[in-house]
């Protein structure tokens, strides 16, 4: 087929989540029930090729959420042949294109979702039921997630004296926080290779890496766990210029995040990460822990995202379908592919992509 154009629309969510009183951060208001519609186009191109060339882009999460519900997507790519490939246990959607040599490789995706901010309290706390498929699922060690060895003996140091799930999370999500930092020389988000962190004793990074690590401690102390691969889509309402963007182009504005399963509750959201480049990048920058904006950041990141950021997937050891290459940690940037091998996603010299941001809620 020389040219595919598809749409499709996922429904709409009802949200029965409790939302709970957080440390109060500048600007924030309670906007817990308004809804944000936003367009993300992102624009791929392969600069130097002479054969077949493939390219492949995260969708929006497929499934529902409280915090985000995918409306509408579209997909140009003249000449190319498009296929959509789901992994619904990971809330993983790939759209896969293939180009013909003498096809200029040129894809177009579009997605359009709503948001809203995001917090759920600790109320009623349980214990968890791991009879649940879905929980075992978000407990296995991947390639960059081991539960074993340092990361096991570390979670169940960090966690010892703890009574519950929400202790534990509580113990983890602390311990990242206080030995971690933010390393501004990082390529990209990061790799999130938590054995190489803890064994090397090298703990700076950036989310890839320091929200990675929750996750695998989380894992391996018994906690359900999960990234969730994003990419911020807006300015920060919180009054933040660390933790949103100055512009429509967002094409460097991938963020990973965290949720945990606390009995009781449900998945929790977590972000030690960004307690992190608030304390390096927030004005007047190089803030300690124990500065107030800080402490504040980190009393609101744990239960809480602002949802000026627009969610991906789960996935981990991701294979990208008809790729000759190996699979990849994780899908949060463009992905390309030409007979001579795959591309570097962070390099422009023969991979370009922008991806571009509206706030249309006015307009839904």
């Amino acid at each position: 087929m020389k040219r595919r154009e598809f749409l499709w629309s996922a429904g709409a969510v009802s949200a029965g989540l409790a939302f709970c009183k957080t440390a109060r951060l500048r600007g924030e208001e309670a906007k817990a029930d308004r809804w944000r519609t936003f367009e993300v186009t992102t624009r791929v191109e392969i600069l130097d090729t002479s054969g077949p060339s493939r390219i492949w882009v995260p969708t929006a999460l497929l499934a529902p959420m409280p915090f985000q519900k995918t409306l509408a997507s579209e997909i140009k790519a003249d000449g190319g042949t498009v296929n959509r490939v789901d992994s619904q246990e990971d809330g993983l959607g790939i759209i896969a294109t293939e180009f013909p040599a003498g096809v200029r490789p040129v894809l177009a995706a579009t997605s359009r979702v709503a948001t809203r901010d995001y917090a759920v309290g600790l109320s009623h706390i349980g214990p968890t039921s791991q009879e649940n498929p879905e929980l075992q699922h978000f407990l296995r060690p991947t390639k960059l997630l081991p539960t074993d060895g340092i990361v096991k003996s570390t979670a169940t140091e960090i966690t010892r004296g703890a009574d519950n799930d929400a202790e534990k999370a509580r113990a983890i999500y602390d311990w990242i926080v206080d030995h971690t930092f933010r390393d501004p020389k990082t390529r990209g988000c990061g790799v999130g290779d938590i054995r190489f962190m803890l064994e090397s004793g090298d703990l700076g990074g950036k989310c890839a890496d320091l929200n990675a690590l929750f996750v695998g401690l989380a894992r391996a102390a018994g906690l359900p766990a999960r990234d969730v691969y994003g990419i911020r889509v807006a300015k920060s309402e919180m009054g933040f210029k660390s933790l949103g963007v100055s512009s429509a182009n967002v094409t460097k504005a991938q963020h990973c995040r965290a949720e945990v399963y606390i009995g009781g509750i449900g998945w929790f959201p977590v972000d030690p990460a960004d307690v992190r480049k608030v304390a390096l990048e927030e004005p007047p920058g190089n803030r300690p822990l124990t500065d107030e904006l800080v402490k504040k950041t980190r009393e609101r990141l744990f239960g809480s995202w602002e949802m000026n950021w627009m969610a991906f997937n789960f996935a981990h050891d991701v294979a990208l379908p008809g790729s000759s290459g190996r699979p990849i940690g994780f899908l949060m940037y463009p992905q390309a592919e030409t007979k001579e091998g795959r591309l570097d996603p962070l390099a422009p010299e023969a991979f370009k992509y922008e991806i571009t941001s509206r706030e249309i809620t006015a307009e839904s």
